[in-house]
């Protein structure tokens, strides 16, 4: 991993551009609820066996609600062979630091939301 990048400098990247893949490892619910303009969803759970996607990629930022589970997700892609000359980094602060704009919606804009269950009242 090559550290960690700023709200303010991954908004910059997007603005001009910039070959960049931002990663969301949140569940697609949340990611549904709104998330960075031009981030894909890949959940934690599932990026071990998705990693291979970003096969080729020259830039990565993963994203998480508060910065902290981004570390271990920008961790596990650059210790993959298909990733060894990608710049990889986690967003300081995560989404609770991003002052950008939030788009909501996508693939799984119907799938479960993280907020527990149902009241019966």
């Amino acid at each position: 991993m090559d550290g960690e990048i700023s709200p303010e400098e991954v908004e910059r990247l997007l603005d001009e551009g910039a070959d960049v893949r931002v990663v969301d490892i949140r569940s697609p619910g949340a990611y549904a609820r709104g998330h960075i303009p031009g981030s894909e969803n890949v959940p934690f759970q599932q990026l071990p066996d998705r990693v291979a996607s970003l096969t080729g990629s020259e830039r990565v930022v993963t994203v998480c609600p508060h910065g902290k589970a981004s570390v271990q997700a920008a961790n596990l892609i650059a210790s993959f062979e298909g990733t060894a000359d990608a710049r990889v980094e986690s967003m300081a602060g995560g989404l609770e630091a991003w002052t950008g704009d939030l788009e909501a919606g996508g693939d799984d804009a119907e799938a479960e939301t993280d907020e527990g269950p149902q009241s019966p009242f």
